[in-house]
């Protein structure tokens, strides 16, 4: 067992002395994880800036604009006062706006006659997202408005008397539709980017370390490092173990080290540290079960190479280390759940929005059935090869 350890010593040596190793292993998952916050973080929270042409400025207007500058919407709407129309549309196809609110003169008496009553939302395709929000907030407004209307005028129809209509408007004006739609807190946190894509580029970079451990394994092959190896008393079975805990513990490392960084510098969310380092753990123990594989497999150091391509780049399209899971086609949520990579980011994900250390314990099982299962192929597939 001791020389298992020497072996894992020497292997993790040469590796940290090689920059690439140290490159891939450090120093790119911390940069690309930065540069994936940042690209992605507007996506984190919404702001609309919508043009408001108030044509009509009467009380039904002036109350609109209340409700669109008030307090509760104020996190997601700012509202630019715009002259006419021809203001508001210029201002939303330079881009000053996102949306624009056109109240049509006659609004407000409108609102309380028989006549029908709507505004008009101007939009662009560079945002559509916007011109949503105010067609929502028109469509909102103007349904509570007739919902209103339809109370005063049901209660006089039924007799109530037009000399307590002051009465009867206070009182529709503290209506709501029966149906809306309300913020309620969920207990948990919103997930952000750089939370998903941290782990997300440190795992990306740890499956690279498959084609270097295989590429060294021929190498050393080639060398004839292996056959001086094998000359001491040692079995081959001790030589791959120390081979395996050499990646097991760069794997580790590697992902510790950027769950500190990125914690630290950009505020991404691992969950509890006993939940995330055994996620680390498992992945890292699922790393040297397919580096086995690869090296069980190949013939050569091509052959190596090109087969840890492979097997690295299939399981990140799969498994969501490009884009976010939570967004993605329903097929690919599902084949996500059959890579160990897919499993690892379910369980960052689910912990880093709040979930208790308990929500990564069946991915943790997930992962080490898969693990065992690629180091029993592994094994069978070594014993075939011939020496």
């Amino acid at each position: 067992m001791f020389a298992a350890f020497v072996i894992a010593a020497k292997d993790l040596r040469q590796r940290f002395r090689d920059r690439s190793a140290l490159v891939l292993g450090f120093v790119a998952p911390v940069a690309v994880a930065a540069l994936m916050s940042f690209a992605f973080s507007g996506v984190e929270s919404f702001h609309a800036d919508i043009a408001l042409v108030d044509n009509d400025r009467g009380q039904i207007a002036v109350a609109l604009r209340g409700a669109l500058t008030g307090p509760e919407l104020s996190d997601v709407l700012t509202i630019r006062d715009a002259a006419d129309d021809a203001e508001a549309r210029r201002m939303v196809d330079a881009g000053d706006a996102g949306a624009g609110l056109i109240i049509p003169a006659g609004f407000s008496a409108a609102a309380v006659g028989d006549e029908p009553i709507g505004l008009r939302v101007l939009g662009t395709p560079d945002e559509p997202l916007q011109a949503q929000v105010a067609r929502a907030v028109a469509d909102a407004y103007v349904a509570q408005l007739n919902a209103d209307r339809l109370s005063v005028h049901t209660a006089l129809a039924a007799g109530f008397p037009e000399s307590r209509a002051a009465e009867l408007a206070a009182a529709v004006a503290n209506l709501q539709l029966p149906e809306s739609v309300q913020a309620q807190l969920t207990g948990y946190r919103q997930l952000r980017t750089a939370s998903y894509y941290a782990p997300a580029m440190g795992i990306m970079f740890v499956l690279f370390a498959i084609g270097f451990t295989a590429r060294n394994y021929f190498t050393e092959q080639r060398t004839g490092t292996l056959e001086r190896i094998g000359a001491a008393p040692l079995t081959r079975g001790v030589v791959l173990l120390g081979k395996s805990l050499a990646a097991f513990v760069y794997s580790v490392v590697s992902l510790g080290t950027l769950a500190i960084v990125s914690s630290l510098a950009f505020d991404a969310e691992w969950g509890p540290p006993a939940a995330a380092l055994a996620l680390i753990l498992a992945f890292s123990a699922v790393l040297v079960a397919l580096t086995a594989l690869v090296v069980a497999v190949a013939r050569t150091e091509r052959q190596a190479d090109g087969l840890a391509t492979i097997v690295t780049f299939v399981l990140l399209l799969l498994g969501g280390n490009f884009v976010l899971l939570s967004q993605a086609p329903e097929m690919l949520r599902r084949l996500a759940l059959l890579t160990p990579n897919g499993w690892a980011l379910r369980g960052f994900t689910d912990l880093a929005t709040g979930a208790g250390a308990t929500s990564a314990i069946v991915p943790v099982l997930v992962i080490l059935g898969m693990a065992a299962l690629l180091g029993t192929i592994a094994a069978v597939v070594g014993r075939r090869r011939p020496a």
